[in-house]
């Protein structure tokens, strides 16, 4: 039987100070030579930069259809190599950063668990991430513990060697990049009836611990006349911080456990499933709360152009059979993380200028 050493804690002074600051404050922490470097909250993107990202996700997608398209985009970024450290279970957005990175010719090494690092002797995070840094030009993280990847950027970028952190899921926190891949989602589908603009969104299931539904909302800021519907159960409502963020803004929104009310009214249905891992005893919570489901018949009570969408994975949120329907959204929303992800990582090593002169 293996025995494992209890985690080291460190200490950094500054830290704390920094930690309590509300988030606008911190922004520029995350700049260098005044654009990003860290991506570690959905605060950090605005309208304009949206637009851009989605127009060269647009590009990089247009090139990567050829195989002379393939080869110049992988000629991009040889001579940078990426590490994704997984610590939390992830399918998509492992996956997604992987071949992100691929496309673009990083080489990637990772780390799925501490199981596999010196953490297990008891070497901190901190010291870990930096360990990361000496061999690699990106880190993407995924961490069960809110604040992680704040806090790994913060470090890094007081030594010698910092180095880009990307916030792939920080707890129930956030999840930056699942923000974007939403928002790329959502325009793509709107296209043809005006783009995000003026559109009713109902956010559905746990709202209380889903960092995704969290993410979009403080996305909505650069928006005109978005509406937004919570509808979850009591327990799983969405928190308080979230709602004070979209009144401060003037987003309005409404909360409802009356799933099937709201659906004849909006223009996107974003499911999610409850999340049980985030339970002290996940055996507690096995109801599935059927009744903030999406079932096939629902198909009838909703627009024609209106767009369902689910981050995945999926458990019993919405019927199979749904999938069959082209307003169901999630499997392109899924593809659509490889994309944006790869034109975020392209803007952050300043080549999106080469793959805007291919298609010039």
């Amino acid at each position: 039987m293996e025995l494992y050493a209890e985690q080291t804690q460190q200490e950094f002074e500054g830290w704390e100070e920094f930690y309590s600051k509300l988030v606008d404050e911190k922004l520029d922490c995350f700049q260098s030579k005044g654009k990003l470097f860290d991506v570690i909250y959905a605060q950090q993107f605005d309208r304009e930069f949206l637009d851009y990202l989605c127009n060269l996700a647009d590009m990089i997608r247009v090139l990567a259809k050829t195989k002379m398209g393939q080869k110049k985009l992988r000629n991009l970024l040889p001579h940078k190599r990426a590490m994704l450290y997984f610590v939390q279970p992830s399918t998509r957005t492992f996956l997604s950063f992987q071949n992100a990175c691929y496309i673009l010719g990083l080489s990637v090494s990772e780390n799925r668990g501490t199981i596999t690092s010196s953490e297990v002797k008891g070497e901190s995070p901190e010291d870990t991430i930096r360990t990361f840094a000496s061999y690699v030009n990106l880190i993407i993280s995924r961490h069960p513990q809110a604040g992680f990847a704040e806090k790994m950027a913060w470090v890094l970028n007081q030594t010698e060697r910092p180095v880009p952190v990307i916030n792939g899921g920080s707890g129930p926190d956030q999840h930056p990049t699942q923000a974007l891949l939403d928002i790329y989602t959502l325009e793509k589908e709107f296209h043809d009836v005006g783009g995000l603009d003026g559109k009713k969104i109902a956010m559905v299931g746990d709202l209380k611990r889903g960092r995704t539904v969290r993410s979009l909302s403080y996305l909505m800021k650069n928006y005109k006349d978005v509406e937004l519907f919570f509808v979850s159960p009591d327990i799983f409502k969405m928190k308080d911080d979230i709602k004070s963020f979209l009144v401060k803004h003037g987003i309005p929104f409404h909360e409802t456990d009356d799933f099937e009310s709201i659906m004849p009214k909006v223009d996107a249905i974003y499911m999610t499933r409850i999340q049980n891992e985030y339970s002290e005893d996940p055996s507690s919570e096995a109801e599935t709360y059927p009744e903030f489901h999406f079932k096939t018949k629902h198909l009838s009570m909703i627009h024609p152009h209106c767009a369902i969408l689910h981050p995945l994975p999926r458990r019993y949120e919405i019927e199979v059979a749904v999938d069959k329907d082209p307003r169901a959204a999630y499997w392109r929303q899924e593809r659509c993380g490889m994309w944006i992800r790869a034109a975020l990582i392209a803007h952050i090593f300043g080549v999106e200028g080469e793959i805007f002169k291919e298609l010039e």
